[in-house]
């Protein structure tokens, strides 16, 4: 029988200690193995390293507050596996998640990464119907799972973008037209609250028209 590939698992976080434990959790729970569990924390102040370290699983890492790009990148840095997948910390997989991701990836050869579905819901209620809106194709680093070779075909995350890490980086895989899938099973529970990222950090929301404008004279470059 031919074993199963590693497959790591990079998670930035930055103070989360609210949610790290159930986002941890849910990578533990995952049906598919082996895997490594990377957690790079970005120089949080609260409980987040102590939660981290308890896990087996988890390589823990601290660095100077840097950004979350910055925190990707080094987790990348660290990672064995010849396939990579994200989760922040505050957001939940589905336990079947790898499994499923990685049983396309293994038989397509042609498929560099694949995405699912993804239902956001407010606050902790992940379980009730009432909080949770409709599942959405997830083109986020969340759903992903890609293979290492593809992923250093587009690059680094842009340390450049507080905001948009992950919009950069797909921009650039669309351009040297990378084969993905989207599967239609819900496998990325993405938790809305007032301390998320995007709230965070509005006032870096021009980062996504930078993002934009610079694809655009990339493509022109090459007409």
């Amino acid at each position: 029988m031919i074993a199963s590939p590693l497959v790591s698992v990079i998670v930035p976080v930055y103070n989360g200690e609210i949610f790290l434990a159930a986002a941890l959790d849910s990578i533990v729970a995952q049906t598919y193995r082996p895997l490594e569990i990377i957690v790079i924390d970005d120089g949080s102040t609260d409980g987040s390293a102590s939660i981290a370290q308890t896990y087996d699983l988890v390589r823990y890492t601290f660095q100077t507050h840097s950004g979350l790009s910055a925190a990707l990148n080094q987790g990348i840095s660290l990672a064995r596996a010849d396939y990579f997948a994200f989760l922040d910390a505050d957001d939940l997989w589905a336990e079947t998640k790898l499994e499923k991701q990685m049983t396309r990836l293994l038989t397509d050869p042609a498929l560099d990464m694949v995405f699912a579905h993804v239902r956001e819901f407010r606050g902790d209620a992940a379980n009730d119907p009432n909080a949770c809106y409709t599942p959405t194709e997830g083109y986020s680093k969340g759903t992903l799972v890609v293979r290492r070779a593809s992923f250093f075909r587009v690059g680094l995350f842009d340390t450049r973008y507080r905001v948009g890490d992950f919009i950069d980086w797909y921009i650039r895989a669309t351009e040297l037209k990378l084969e993905s899938e989207m599967l239609k099973d819900v496998l990325l529970e993405r938790r809305l609250h007032e301390n998320n990222m995007g709230i965070r950090e509005m006032d870096q929301r021009r980062a996504y028209l930078q993002i934009l404008k610079k694809s655009l004279d990339r493509r022109q470059q090459s007409l």
